[in-house]
């Protein structure tokens, strides 16, 4: 997924070219082994998708972005490879961005004490933003970590209700989307409406991307995905897809049995082909689809140009691109 041909505009390219410096600089210590760690995951590349959403939202694709605003973005990329490096260890992931983890490469202890470098270098660079950006990331870490709780506590829980599911992507996901937009429209100093447009598009746009995700854990493969296939259901991680296929009374007979405990390899394909085959999928791009329809509301009530078409098909991509076969 190119998001910056997605969006429609071409000037961020110029943007994100000034940005991945910036990136490296902010975790580079003069440590050669720490140096190394900080940088694996930036190294592989990403699509830097929450930095794209606060610039586009600061600079509407058009204007050259501030070193404020290119500092925002730094900030919320920060947030989210920390992210990363932390559930990388939670899940025992071994595979990241179609390279070896870090938590496999260095070990826990030292994947861990890095995420926590990288969010201690995002609240740097927050509280230099002023009070405002520095409260509002503050506030998103915590939400990353209540959605993170929620989803650890219903492990292996295959009564697991909806609602939870919603309450964990709401925090572990959409929190941050929400954010990445809300900073790029404080840095260019946009009206308050204006604002709470952007930060609404940005949460919708998260729970459609978690569910995207979420769906692609089933039917993708590791080619396409960076990392194993089905890695969810395997770690007792029951989503959308398996929510509404535990739901289904002909495929819920079959697929309960299977869940509740850690899963093999061919438990965990058999798992993924009953929910595959189930109407799960096709429930799932459906709710995606009404998160979709509201993330496009909120693009036209924050920007009538070609910003906010372009983050109005952005939204509908997500949703359009998924197979569904």
């Amino acid at each position: 997924m190119n998001v910056v041909e997605l969006l429609g505009l071409p000037a961020l390219e110029d943007q994100l070219t000034r940005l991945e410096p910036l990136l490296l600089e902010s975790v580079v210590t003069g440590d050669g082994f720490l140096d190394g760690v900080t940088t694996h995951l930036l190294a592989a590349g990403g699509k830097r998708l929450r930095p794209v959403l606060t610039l586009a939202t600061a600079t509407s694709g058009i204007d050259r972005a501030t070193e404020e605003e290119l500092l925002g973005a730094v900030a919320v990329e920060l947030v989210h490879l920390a992210s990363l490096y932390h559930d990388d260890v939670m899940d025992e992931a071994t595979i990241r961005r179609n390279v070896e983890s870090v938590n496999a490469r260095f070990g826990n202890l030292v994947a861990i004490v890095a995420g926590d470098f990288l969010l201690a270098r995002s609240a740097e660079i927050a509280a230099g933003l002023g009070t405002e950006i520095a409260a509002l990331l503050a506030n998103t870490l915590g939400e990353l970590c209540r959605g993170q709780v929620a989803e650890v506590r219903a492990a292996f829980e295959i009564r697991r209700s909806e609602d939870s599911y919603t309450e964990a992507i709401a925090g572990k996901t959409a929190a941050l989307m929400a954010t990445s937009c809300r900073i790029g429209a404080l840095t260019a100093g946009l009206p308050r409406e204006t604002i709470e447009a952007f930060t609404t598009f940005g949460r919708t746009f998260g729970m459609i991307f978690q569910i995207r995700d979420d769906v692609l854990d089933v039917i993708g493969s590791e080619a396409d995905l960076g990392k194993p296939a089905g890695q969810d259901l395997a770690e007792g991680i029951y989503t959308l897809p398996v929510l509404r296929a535990l739901a289904d009374p002909e495929a819920g007979p079959e697929l309960r049995p299977i869940l509740g405990q850690p899963l093999s390899h061919p438990e965990r394909e058999k798992a993924r082909s009953i929910v595959a085959s189930s109407g799960a999928i096709t429930d799932s791009v459906a709710v995606a689809r009404r998160y979709a329809d509201q993330a496009v509301e909120a693009a036209g009530a924050a920007s009538a140009d070609a910003l906010g078409r372009g983050l109005a098909e952005l939204a509908r991509s997500l949703v359009d691109d998924l197979p569904l076969d």
